[in-house]
């Protein structure tokens, strides 16, 4: 295999939408901590699942040394109820997501990853609900970093050993949907490609940095066309 281009793919407004995951979010922060903070207004997008736990914890008046003692069981009922929600809401994967990883993944020479805020697990389960699990082999998780914009070195790092290939930073492309996916991908001097079919539009993303920008994934062609040129 001769690989020259990586694509890192954000899951959540990117590849999937729908799904109980902020609903089984608020519940396990009110299991392992009695409070989910001022959840209800919170904006989600682009962030990290402890980054967003932090925000909530700390607004309702949690210290650092606290939210740290917590969070692996704040982990452990998430993944459960989100789990559990799941098999009777299940994610929908967005337009175009399903037929341009079909098309990215037949080309020799790319290879596909994730960069994602979500915890590891709750990446899988997500995409195994809406039908596009077991397509990425490797990936940078909120569960690795609490900052988004130190994933895209762990999502290198990992591809690297994965595919014992070394990509030029000019032929990696960070796809997403908020103006932070962007920002990760800029700050690392790599590619971006970003998509309006989350909380942001075209001209937002546009004006946070993008290279490109789509209104969705649905025609392959012309994503393909940046992506593997």
């Amino acid at each position: 295999m001769s690989l020259r281009t990586l694509v890192l793919f954000d899951v959540d407004g990117t590849l999937v939408t729908g799904g109980p995951a902020r609903h089984a979010f608020h519940t396990a922060m009110l299991e392992t901590f009695g409070t989910a903070g001022p959840i209800d207004s919170h904006d989600f997008s682009g962030k990290t699942d402890p980054q967003i736990a932090r925000e909530l914890l700390e607004a309702a008046g949690f210290d650092a040394a606290r939210i740290d003692r917590g969070l692996p069981a704040l982990w452990a009922a998430y993944l459960t109820e989100l789990e559990r929600r799941l098999a009777a809401q299940p994610m929908r994967a967005l337009p175009g997501a399903e037929a341009l990883l079909d098309a990215l993944d037949a080309l020799d020479e790319v290879a596909l990853a994730l960069l994602t805020g979500n915890v590891a697990r709750g990446a899988e389960l997500k995409l195994g609900s809406a039908g596009l699990g077991g397509r990425f082999r490797v990936g940078a998780f909120g569960s690795d970093r609490e900052e988004r914009d130190a994933l895209p070195e762990v999502a290198l790092e990992r591809a690297r050993e994965h595919w014992d290939a070394d990509f030029d930073p000019a032929r990696v492309f960070v796809v997403g949907d908020t103006p932070l996916d962007v920002r990760c991908g800029r700050v690392h001097g790599l590619r971006t490609v970003a998509v309006a079919t989350g909380n942001h539009t075209k001209d937002a993303l546009a004006g946070a940095g993008a290279d490109v920008t789509f209104d969705d994934l649905s025609d392959t062609e012309a994503v393909l066309e940046v992506l593997a040129e």
